[in-house]
């Protein structure tokens, strides 16, 4: 069974497909979380949220969409709204990460070097190098053309080999 088939399923009342869907998706959305702030806690929490979403808003899903677009969509929809309510700015992230118990230096100083990237670079690296989804599928995730999700995809990895090795000085 299809990810789309089994969330057609879903939206059709068979909620027990979303099983499915949840098997193959919880490691992926809890590494996209992890990449996003290094509480293993939070990411559990956020991955839970997105699959919470995906029941309650599956009527929103639409035949001719791709499932794992759509809920990497959710995903970053629940991230957004998590920085939200701690009110937590982007800026802050590398703080956080500094107070992560036993760090791995080269692990940690990407994440830092991750959490200052700007938004628009940052999401771009972390769906195409972290999660492997393709430019098109970026794109939609994102609202972007496949030229422009690559342009940020280059200019986000320049930045961040800048920053990390800035980290290294």
């Amino acid at each position: 069974m299809t990810d789309e088939q089994a969330m057609l399923a879903v939206k059709g009342g068979d909620l027990d497909k979303a099983a499915i869907l949840y098997e193959r998706y919880k490691k992926s959305l809890l590494n996209f979380f992890l990449y996003r702030q290094p509480s293993r806690d939070v990411a559990r929490d956020l991955t839970q949220q997105v699959f919470l979403r995906v029941l309650r808003y599956r009527h929103t899903f639409r035949e001719e969409a791709v499932f794992r677009t759509w809920v990497y969509e959710v995903a970053r929809n629940v991230f957004h709204d998590h920085l939200k309510t701690v009110r937590l700015q982007t800026n802050e992230i590398p703080e956080l990460l500094d107070t992560e118990e036993e760090p791995e230096d080269r692990h940690q100083q990407l994440h830092q070097a991750l959490g200052q990237l700007p938004d628009s670079y940052r999401d771009v690296l972390l769906l195409s190098r972290f999660q492997n989804m393709s430019y098109e599928e970026i794109g939609q995730v994102l609202g972007l053309s496949v030229a422009n999700v690559k342009v940020r995809a280059f200019r986000g990895l320049q930045k961040l080999r800048e920053l990390y090795f800035q980290l290294n000085e």
